[in-house]
C-alpha cells in the first residue's frame, strides 16, 4: 500500500505544527508550507513561501508531485488574526486578511485538488473558526473572512464529492497558540473574559483540533 501524503500550511508552530506531528505519526508523508522556513527532516517537503502568491503555491504544487507523485490530504490552516473595530479598519488590513485566510486556501485546494480530481480521491481540511459561525466584536475582517471560508467548504464539498474528494471545516473556539495570544493581546479580552464563556472552562489545545483534523483526514 502506497503511504499518504498531506499538505499543511501555516506548518511552523501552533495549531498547523501539531497537526503535522499527529499525521506523521498516522503514517502520513509531509508537505509543509509556511511563509518561516522550517526546517527540513528525512523525508518530508518543507517549503518557505506566500500561500496568497499563485507562483508559490504553484510551485510547492509541483514540489509535491515530483517528490511523492501524489497528494492525498491538504490542510488549510494559515491564518492571520488582526484586531480592529470596523469603523477604523484599514482597507490595507482587510485585504490582507481577506487574502491570507480566504484567498491562500483557494488557491491551494485549486491547486492541489486538480490532483486530488485526476486521481479521484483525496481530503480537504479548512481550519476556519467558530468566528465563522457568528459574530465577534473587533474583528470584522477575520470573521468575515472565516464565513467566506465555510462558504468555500459547502461549495467545494457539493462540487467535489461526487468526484471523489471530501471538502470539510474543523471550526476552534479559542485555542491556546502563539497567533492567539498576539490577538488578545490587541484587544480587551483577557485569557479569563474568555474562559467564563466556554463551557469546559478552558481553552482547547493545539492537540484537540489536531485529533479532528486526523479523523477527516482517515474518514
Amino acid at each position: 500500500m502506497t503511504t499518504p501524503v498531506a499538505a499543511i500550511t501555516g506548518a511552523a508552530q501552533g495549531i498547523g505544527e501539531r497537526i503535522s506531528q499527529v499525521l506523521a505519526a498516522e503514517g502520513f508523508r509531509l508537505a509543509l508550507f509556511d511563509r518561516q522556513r522550517i526546517e527540513p527532516n528525512d523525508g518530508v517537503l518543507t517549503f518557505a513561501g506566500d500561500v496568497t502568491s499563485e507562483t508559490d503555491v504553484a510551485a510547492f504544487a509541483g514540489a509535491i508531485s515530483h517528490q511523492f507523485g501524489r497528494i492525498d490530504v491538504l490542510v488549510n490552516n494559515a491564518g492571520i488574526a488582526l484586531i480592529s473595530p470596523a469603523e477604523e479598519t484599514p482597507v490595507k488590513v482587510w485585504r490582507q486578511v481577506m487574502e491570507v485566510n480566504l484567498t491562500g486556501p483557494f488557491l491551494l485546494s485549486q491547486a492541489l485538488g486538480r490532483q486530488m480530481l485526476a486521481a479521484g480521491q483525496g481530503s480537504i481540511i479548512n481550519i476556519a473558526s467558530v468566528a465563522g459561525l457568528f459574530g465577534v466584536a473587533d474583528r470584522a475582517a477575520y470573521n468575515t473572512s472565516k464565513h467566506g471560508l465555510i462558504g468555500l467548504t459547502r461549495t467545494l464539498a457539493v462540487e467535489w464529492g461526487g468526484r471523489g474528494v471530501r471538502v470539510n471545516a474543523v471550526c476552534p473556539g479559542w485555542v491556546k497558540t502563539p497567533m492567539d495570544d498576539a490577538s488578545q493581546g490587541e484587544g480587551a479580552y483577557g485569557d479569563r473574559d474568555i474562559t467564563d464563556h466556554v463551557p469546559l472552562g478552558r481553552f482547547a489545545s493545539p492537540d484537540d483540533i489536531a485529533q479532528a483534523v486526523a479523523f477527516l483526514a482517515d474518514a
